[in-house]
């Protein structure tokens, strides 16, 4: 099992600390640096400067959002990007959510995994340097009884076969994502939960393209904090806004699929309260009301050890790529925890 490093959002007021731990990460031998966007920063700015000041890392999109661009537009940029960085670029492409959707980027949030699919069919056929034709349902190049013609992609990728990635949590969309993709984008996995809620549906899709899941990238991200085993659940409580914001606040009443996989996963009236706290304004409420159990699960916790262990059970259960999120106030503290992640999985055998 490798490591990566998850950034998240650019911006967020630790931006120099962000681009320091992608090179410590790049020192101690991490396999990827993710980095995400919303409605805030681009994932593709920041992916390019990491690039520049990192040597053997690779650099992924996790995610691009497919409502942001046009598919022909993503398959420029992941050639730059492969282009620039010598090779070491991964393309993780993601549906966002309905309200980001229609009221960031003004594009209807329907038939997602139509649109997904679609998507990445263009962008594969884009990146083979063919002259570009597609007839679907979303999307028609060159567009019928007007001026455009078939053209072709100018710039030369690093490697003919950029790793395409894509952000799944619903049954139906990992099945799709392990049929198409080359790996799967995870958040809030749980190890003893994992063939249930995600392998099963990717092992169908990998089997409908006549297909295992051998060389495919299981990639979730867990946030990371480390201390002494009897603080775990002080531990825990860092991450309670952080679970409560997707569980009960990453979407509407109707479509949060975080609140769907928690529900999934066994917290059934819990996650419809954390939903209900959230949504009426009571966020401390709804991060009280997080079952420790829950945030232990889906998080890396404790001692060097203790967190070996759970890199075990992930690697047990399938895990190919492991991102860490590490917690910390000042860049020590990340950088400290980013070294025990590294420690841990050392322990554990898995390096």
């Amino acid at each position: 099992m490798q490591l990566g490093i998850n950034l998240g959002y650019w911006g967020a007021g630790m931006d120099g600390d962000n681009l320091a731990v992608a090179q410590e990460a790049d020192r101690l031998g991490f396999s990827v640096c993710w980095a995400a966007e919303a409605y805030g920063s681009d994932a593709a700015t920041v992916l390019s400067w990491v690039a520049a000041q990192t040597e053997r890392i690779d650099v992924g999109s996790a995610i691009f959002q497919i409502p942001a661009r046009q598919p022909a537009m993503t398959a420029m940029t992941a050639a730059t990007l492969d282009s620039l960085s010598g090779g070491r670029f991964r393309l993780g492409l993601g549906v966002s959510g309905p309200q980001v959707s229609e009221g960031w980027y003004g594009v209807k949030f329907d038939k997602p995994l139509a649109r997904t699919r679609e998507y990445v069919e263009i962008v594969r056929r884009a990146m083979t340097r063919e002259r570009l034709t597609y007839e679907g349902a979303h999307w028609t190049l060159p567009l019928p009884g007007g001026p455009g013609k078939p053209i072709k992609l100018t710039v030369h990728p690093q490697r003919e076969h950029i790793p395409l990635y894509i952000a799944a949590i619903g049954p139906k969309n990992l099945e799709q994502t392990g049929e198409i993709a080359d790996g799967a984008l995870l958040i809030f996995p749980a190890a003893d939960h994992l063939e249930d809620t995600t392998l099963k549906y990717l092992r169908a899709g990998r089997e409908k393209a006549g297909k295992t899941l051998d060389g495919f990238d299981v990639c979730p991200t867990l946030p990371l904090a480390v201390g002494d085993d009897k603080d775990v659940a002080r531990l825990a409580d860092t991450f309670r806004p952080y679970t409560a914001l997707y569980v009960g606040g990453m979407g509407s009443a109707k479509q949060n699929f975080y609140n769907q996989l928690a529900q999934r996963m066994g917290y059934e009236k819990e996650a419809v309260e954390i939903q209900q706290k959230y949504l009426a304004g009571d966020k401390q409420g709804a991060a009280a009301a997080i079952p420790q159990d829950l945030i232990d699960k889906t998080t890396l916790l404790g001692s060097v050890d203790r967190i070996a262990d759970r890199m075990k059970a992930y690697a047990a259960a399938g895990v190919t790529t492991l991102s860490l999120a590490p917690a910390g106030f000042t860049l020590e503290e990340r950088i400290a925890s980013l070294r025990a992640g590294s420690e841990a999985l050392e322990r554990a055998g898995l390096a």
